[in-house]
């Protein structure tokens, strides 16, 4: 055998042990056998502003059949992560109050506003105000530029759209606008270049410029008056679409380009190194406190609504395009965030010589085995409801997973074991372990049933004393569990 991996393994049945599998195919027998998969996006743990009551993306979107342009989001979605992220929303009748509280809550102050900048004194303010700090806080950032607050009035249009522009990170950009170029964005909105003057013209015309305002809401912007609702969750939600605050995705899966980004995403991601945090786990493994484990990057989580989002790993970029037109020709659609992974494991000796490729190095160790690095990958989908990620399972179970007595045809190359999770609690998933080890945005994880987890992470902890390691549970998919057990389906 020239090259295993975790992959390969799920691949085939574990009945295949008779001709030399990897141990971590083996069922455990003692608490340092822990099995650790290939690796799958660390889902964070639930908090209580993340385990909203939220359960559907508003409005649905739209036909998957003839879809040729990205999906924009709503005033829903953005109240939906709004809510879900920070606990946050807004009342029917939004003041100015509630808008910079929210601004402050979505945009935290810098270190140097905070730190360094005198507390100002507002005239119409008191320091018990619920408004008080954030309006501290924005008034130090330059977002807010008056000392006069009008905390209990309602909030206006216009407003809105000054505020959203600084907090947006626009501001400088803003005030290089010459008159021109006000007048031309202005009118693009149908708005009269003497409707607004200074300052407040070139914000406006940033807004609409960047795409802060979009184009659906320049009649509301014309009307002017009290802001409504929607309109300051759109702000708020594009706010943080400027800041990089929002869903990290490539796409949704009715985009048209979907399967141009994934194979961009794909050939673009090469092995994680991380040389100072693989010493930690590599010790691990050769210390057989793991016979796998996981390398990962933090800057590509997806930062989605956890009770709506599914990751799912496998290493063949072909079987993630399938797995996408599965979804399309079941009318589901989802955001869709590519996660590089590198999954380590050791190689026997036995084995043979393994043969390196871009994708797959080996470093021998003492005893002559070798530790294996293999590139792979997860994807996460972000449903539009609880019922279309209830429905993945189904759908695995039919067109995507391997059966002794499989005679449906399957998408290519199907695993035995499919490898699928949800970082909130789904029917009929059972729960296991992550023990994780974060080293700045690396991190490398192992998967373990919940019985073997602390011994797990107190051996990480005797190898890395000092090393950020936690733990949690999430819901992985019944086959995957059985795997994990020892069973070979």
């Amino acid at each position: 055998m020239t090259r295993f991996t975790l992959a390969a393994l799920l691949a085939a049945p574990t009945a295949l042990g008779a001709i030399g599998l990897p141990a971590y195919a083996a069922p455990v027998t003692t608490p340092a056998a822990v099995k650790t998969p290939a690796a799958v996006k660390t889902p964070t743990a639930p908090t209580a502003s993340t385990a909203s009551p939220t359960t559907t993306k508003t409005p649905q979107a739209p036909p998957l059949s003839e879809t040729n342009s990205a999906y924009n989001e709503t005033a829903a979605d953005y109240a939906q992560f709004l809510q879900a992220k920070y606990n946050l929303q807004l009342p029917q009748q939004v003041k100015r109050g509630d808008f910079l509280q929210a601004i402050s809550q979505i945009v935290p102050a810098t270190a140097t506003s905070s730190t360094y900048a005198a507390t100002p004194t507002f005239t119409d303010l008191k320091p018990d105000d619920a408004a008080y700090p954030a309006a501290v806080s924005l008034y130090n950032d330059g977002i807010l530029s008056s000392t006069e607050v009008h905390a209990d009035q309602a909030l206006s249009t216009y407003a809105a759209v000054f505020i959203a522009v600084k907090a947006a990170g626009f501001k400088e950009l803003a005030y290089t606008y010459p008159q021109t170029k006000i007048k031309a964005a202005l009118t693009k909105a149908g708005i009269t270049d003497s409707t607004l003057q200074g300052q407040a013209a070139q914000e406006v015309a940033a807004a609409i410029d960047t795409g802060l305002l979009p184009a659906h809401l320049y009649p509301v912007l014309r009307k002017g008056g009290a802001i409504d609702r929607d309109t300051a969750n759109i702000l708020l939600g594009k706010t943080l679409t400027s800041l990089g605050k929002y869903k990290n995705e490539i796409g949704r899966a009715s985009d048209s380009d979907i399967y141009e980004k994934l194979y961009a995403a794909y050939r673009t991601a090469d092995l994680i190194e991380a040389p100072e945090l693989r010493t930690i786990v590599d010790q691990a493994l050769r210390s057989n406190l793991v016979t796998g484990y996981n390398l990962k990057d933090s800057r590509f989580d997806s930062n989605f609504i956890d009770n709506l989002t599914l990751t799912y790993g496998h290493d063949d970029i072909k079987h993630a395009v399938q797995l996408i037109g599965l979804l399309r020709s079941e009318q589901i659609d989802a955001d869709v965030q590519f996660q590089p992974k590198t999954s380590a494991f050791i190689y026997l000796q036995e084995w043979g010589t393994p043969k390196e490729t871009p994708d797959y190095k080996v470093t021998q160790i003492d005893n002559g085995n070798y530790i294996a690095y293999a590139k792979e990958y997860d994807i996460q989908f972000e449903f539009n409801n609880i019922a279309d990620k209830e429905r993945f399972n189904q759908i695995i179970s039919t067109y995507a997973k391997k059966n002794s007595d499989t005679t449906t045809p399957l998408i290519y190359n199907s695993w035995w074991q499919p490898l699928y999770y949800s970082p909130t609690e789904l029917s009929g998933y059972p729960v296991i372990s992550n023990t994780k080890i974060t080293l700045g945005h690396y991190y490398a994880q192992s998967f373990s049933l919940k019985d073997q987890a602390q011994t797990l992470r107190d051996g990480f902890r005797k190898i890395a004393p000092d090393a950020d390691i936690s733990g949690y549970d999430f819901w992985v998919d019944q086959p995957f569990f059985r795997y994990l057990n020892g069973e070979s389906e």
